[in-house]
């Protein structure tokens, strides 16, 4: 053969027969040229075939042996074809088998031709039986995965199709890949899954989390309250301990005096006509020491009586105040304005605790026979609490006593005003002393609402 150049290359049948398959010494040579072709055309078809077949994993595996069955068929022109997956091999995979055949597919060992039944058992129980290529007229081919036989494909190829061996090469190609293909379809299937129940878990656990935080919250309130409860248990303990001794000691010293005072007065009334002067004197010994009587009686009334404080709403609290804990020398009465919110139990303590000790103030402080309390609920401002008496007292005195009390250390005497302002102090509250319009002094207190669930203040 001459080229350009002039230079002559040697052409012999071996290099035509690698190339083509076939010898060109035969007179036969443009036939078998021609069928060669044709058959490295249908390879290259199949492959395209099994290339698109094994991409089909969102249809899931039945969709994707459905693929491979197809593709094989055409590429043999197969009367029939079975894929099948050996016992114990992918378990997960599904279907186990499938049959392409005249009737369509078929999936019900029940339904299966007789002449296909014994390649089903070979590929299901002896896959490695299926590597010897071509059993009489039937094609058979393993499925390899990992190095061992997990199945196989079986055909049986239409009559003009003479079967080569890189028929037989596509075949264990699609085979192999049919093979991975179940096994990461298997594998999507499985993580799909543990991702959901991963999912799951992270959803309770973030639920277990949220419980177990809302009960550390919990805990946490309730050692509060019982920490408070503890305190609160001291506290009354102590009251009762100062009422009894009160009871004890003092109101009985005080009825005693009262009873010899009583006594004495009748003995020099009925012994001498002329001592007027000493009986008006020992009658009013006796007046004061019933009303230190009264005053005593109502402070032990208090002591014993605070843990009951938080029953009740303020309105109602400050009704039984004005009713039991006083002298019955000195009238009170209550009144209320506005729309009533709840308080806080601290708050509403506070306020009843200043009320008792301002009106006690004005029994045991002032000659005030009328006493009036007022509770206002007002929307666009403080809660204001007021007690106001008809008594002799002077709000100059009082503010100036105030003052001194806040800057000296008088050993616990004259601290009423102060604690009163202090109370009020801590809940953000302010306090006056001012004239009262009933003539006597007016103590005034003004409490903020404290903060409703939106951070806003309420009412």
């Amino acid at each position: 053969m001459t080229v350009a150049g002039g230079q002559t290359f040697g052409r012999t049948d071996a290099d035509l027969s690698a190339l083509t398959g076939v010898r060109s010494g035969k007179q036969s040579f443009y036939p078998a040229y021609v069928r060669s072709a044709e058959r490295l055309e249908n390879a290259v078809r199949a492959l395209d075939r099994i290339s698109r077949a094994l991409v089909r994993t969102r249809e899931g595996p039945q969709g994707l042996v459905e693929a491979v069955l197809f593709a094989a068929a055409d590429h043999l022109q197969a009367d029939w074809l079975l894929v099948a997956v050996s016992d114990g091999a992918l378990q997960a995979a599904r279907p186990r088998f499938l049959l392409l055949g005249g009737d369509g597919l078929v999936d019900d060992e029940q339904l299966l031709p007789p002449d296909v039944r014994p390649h089903l058992d070979v590929l299901r129980t002896r896959p490695w039986e299926a590597d010897g290529g071509q059993h009489g007229p039937v094609v058979r081919v393993p499925m390899i995965l990992d190095g061992e036989p997990v199945g196989g494909i079986a055909g049986l190829p239409g009559r003009d199709v003479v079967v080569a061996d890189t028929d037989l090469a596509i075949l264990r190609v699609l085979a192999n890949q049919a093979a991975v293909a179940l096994h990461n379809a298997f594998l999507m299937h499985a993580t799909t899954r543990l991702r959901g129940r991963t999912e799951k878990l992270s959803v309770t656990a973030e639920r277990q989390a949220k419980d177990l935080a809302m009960r550390d919250a919990q805990l946490a309130e309730t050692q509060q309250r019982l920490s408070d409860v503890m305190q609160r248990q001291a506290l009354d303990d102590e009251r009762h301990r100062i009422a009894r001794e009160l009871h004890d000691s003092v109101t009985q010293d005080v009825l005693s005096a009262g009873m010899t005072i009583e006594i004495c007065r009748s003995e020099l009334a009925q012994a001498h006509d002329d001592i007027d002067e000493v009986l008006e004197r020992l009658t009013a010994a006796k007046d004061l020491t019933r009303h230190a009587v009264e005053r005593l009686r109502a402070s032990i009334y208090a002591l014993h009586n605070a843990a009951e404080d938080a029953h009740g709403s303020l309105p109602e609290l400050l009704e039984r105040l004005s009713s039991v804990h006083l002298p019955s020398d000195l009238n009170v009465r209550v009144g209320v304005t506005g729309d009533a919110v709840p308080l806080p139990g601290e708050v509403e303590h506070a306020l009843l605790r200043v009320t008792g000790e301002a009106l006690f103030n004005t029994a045991a402080h002032t000659s005030a026979t009328h006493a009036l309390v007022r509770l206002r609920y007002r929307a666009d401002r403080p809660l204001r609490l007021t007690i106001s008496d008809d008594g002799d007292g002077d709000p100059a005195q009082l503010r100036k006593m105030l003052r001194v009390t806040s800057t000296a250390n008088l050993a616990g005497a004259h601290r009423g005003l102060a604690n009163m302002r202090g109370r009020v102090s801590d809940l953000g509250g302010t306090m006056s002393i001012r004239r009262s319009p009933l003539g006597g002094i007016m103590l005034s207190f003004d409490v903020p609402y404290p903060p409703g669930p939106d951070g806003t203040a309420a009412p």
